[in-house]
């Protein structure tokens, strides 16, 4: 009788899970090959792809019917600050929710499938990521984890140092993550661990060693005080030339007097000074050994980031000098060349060869001005000479520099069709006092509009053409954005502000062709998918780190505690 009952209860047991198996819709492990090539329907990273174009093939919604786009649903998410960009997979968008909830949700209505929830704590990842059957994020309390795509329960989790404020992206294999590390060095570092056991498989520190390549740049500070970090966007991906492009922040403490033990000429002023911060870096995804690097702002004094993604295009050479300050008057005009571009929240535009890092050309970005904290690029050599003129003398010493987040962790977008990068900016500077003696008064920073600025026309979208660097603001106003940018096929760009307006342009005239004011600012986070053949269009609404001083700046009062996913499409 034993051995009859143990056979029911194993027969039992086979059916259910048979019937567990029918019911659970089968799950194409997500591979290297279409992270590298992903289908039009899905949002597989942060940027869509590695080369952060934010650009989608999708081109159902376009010009002529982007006006009809209708609220598909809203699901109202928890309070707390709000910096994440969703991903979507086969008709399920995962997204990371404040107080560190990650909820997988029916991409067409909204119905939750499944949640994980850490314990409390702020977080301000902006990055999940997917890879195989699993989602990876980082967490308040300094863990990587790995979490079952289809259930959500918890794979593996591995212990981090520093705060993983940037989250993740996949890259051969390996969870890449970046930290926010101020004030101790050995914080600072990008890691790579194993998908899938969560073993560290390689780290790169951000601040050079004094027995390390670059470590005499920092003047002889002590090695254990020297940071840079990496607080902001992931970086991305070139599998032809397997190279990780990463943006590493601004050096700390602030000033180059409090790096240096009070004296601020223990660095020069142009580059290098302090690697790596504020530069670009190449590294190599199997050992994560630097390949080369280049930097947009050596020994910064005013705590200027130069983190953020790096846009990876091809484009031809022909800047023109009308729009463009700094040329490399060596490289061959016409030419076509595999470029990074990047814009700092410092202002200014860089565009360089990402096989080797060689300046091709910059300018300022949004706009020349006096205050600009760069005075010059040697177009040769691509060398980044400060503004002395902004660099403190002392205590107490006040100055006006140019720019300070004018763009930052909401990325930019690219339209191959018009060969145009698309980026958000707000003409705001910093007036920044050093600290008196025994740091009393302590150091003040606030941010201004720019001198001579006009507050009804200060922050806008503007448009970058990538052969020229001719650059048109397609949008101006009083609201500045902390939103991302996203690009179609259907020659749509999607983009909201911090006064609750989402709006979408056209790619090629700037036309606003829709608009729609949510319940919140809109907060990084935009993207496109489809389901079915359905293309949907899906926004954040929040408040981030840095919202709030740009609003009262604007002198415009959304919202700004309203936390919402909101998704479009056609009727």
């Amino acid at each position: 009788m034993k051995r009859v009952a143990s056979a029911l209860v194993l027969a039992v047991l086979v059916a259910a899970s048979l019937v567990r198996a029918q019911q659970t819709p089968a799950f194409p492990p997500v591979t290297e090959e279409m992270l590298l090539k992903p289908s039009a329907n899905d949002w597989l990273m942060f940027s869509r792809t590695y080369d952060a174009q934010r650009h989608s093939p999708l081109e159902q919604i376009n010009t002529k019917n982007v006006s009809q786009l209708r609220e598909v649903f809203k699901k109202e998410m928890p309070a707390g600050v709000q910096e994440s960009i969703p991903i979507v997979y086969r008709g399920v968008m995962y997204v990371l929710m404040p107080g560190n909830t990650l909820q997988a949700l029916d991409a067409t209505n909204g119905n939750l499938i499944w949640e994980y929830k850490r314990p409390s704590g702020a977080t301000r990842s902006k990055a999940i990521a997917i890879y195989e059957d699993m989602i990876f994020n980082t967490t308040p309390d300094g863990f990587i984890t790995a979490i079952d795509a289809r259930t959500g329960q918890l794979r593996w989790e591995t212990k981090s140092s520093g705060r993983l404020t940037a989250g993740a992206i996949v890259v051969e294999g390996k969870v890449l993550t970046g930290r926010a590390c101020a004030p101790r060095r050995e914080d600072c570092y990008l890691a790579a661990h194993d998908a899938k056991t969560g073993k560290e498989v390689w780290r790169f520190y951000t601040a050079a060693a004094s027995n390390e390549p670059g470590g005499d740049t920092w003047g002889g500070a002590p090695d254990e005080t020297r940071a840079a970090s990496t607080w902001a966007l992931p970086g991305g991906y070139d599998p032809v030339r397997r190279l990780i492009y990463w943006g590493v922040a601004n050096p700390t403490p602030n000033t180059r007097a409090d790096r240096h033990g009070g004296n601020t000429n223990a660095i020069p002023t142009e580059s290098p000074a302090d690697l790596y911060s504020n530069s670009t870096i190449a590294l190599d995804p199997d050992t994560g050994k630097l390949r080369w690097y280049y930097q947009h702002l050596p020994g910064d004094d005013w705590d200027e980031d130069y983190p953020n993604e790096r846009t990876l295009l091809r484009t031809t050479f022909n800047p023109d000098p009308k729009f463009v300050k700094w040329i490399n008057p060596d490289v061959k005009r016409g030419e076509q060349r595999d470029v990074s571009v990047m814009v700092g929240e410092g202002g200014g535009i860089f565009v360089i060869d990402r096989s080797n890092g060689q300046f091709l050309w910059g300018h300022p970005f949004p706009f020349d001005t006096p205050d600009f904290l760069i005075s010059n690029i040697d177009g040769r050599t691509g060398r980044v000479s400060l503004n002395k003129d902004k660099l403190f003398k002392g205590p107490n010493d006040r100055r006006v520099i140019c720019y300070w987040n004018t763009r930052s962790y909401w990325p930019t977008a690219y339209h191959p069709g018009v060969n145009s990068l698309f980026v958000p900016y707000v003409e705001n500077c910093l007036d920044m006092t050093t600290a008196g003696p025994g740091n009393e008064p302590r150091e003040r920073r606030v941010g201004i509009p720019r001198p001579g600025s006009d507050p009804n026309t200060w922050a806008g979208l503007m448009k970058i053409n990538m052969a020229t660097g001719e650059m048109k603001p397609i949008h101006a106003g009083r609201a500045p954005s902390n939103g991302a940018v996203l690009s179609t096929a259907g020659n749509v760009v999607f983009w909201g502000d911090l006064d609750q307006k989402f709006r979408a342009f056209d790619v090629e005239s700037g036309k606003v062709l829709w608009e729609q004011t949510l319940g919140g600012p809109v907060q990084n986070s935009t993207i496109t998918y489809s389901v079915n053949g359905k293309q949907y269009i899906a926004v954040l609404t929040g408040s981030g780190a840095l919202s709030g001083g740009l609003m009262d700046q604007a002198g415009i009062k959304p919202n700004r505690a309203y936390n919402s996913l909101y998704v479009f499409a056609l009727p």
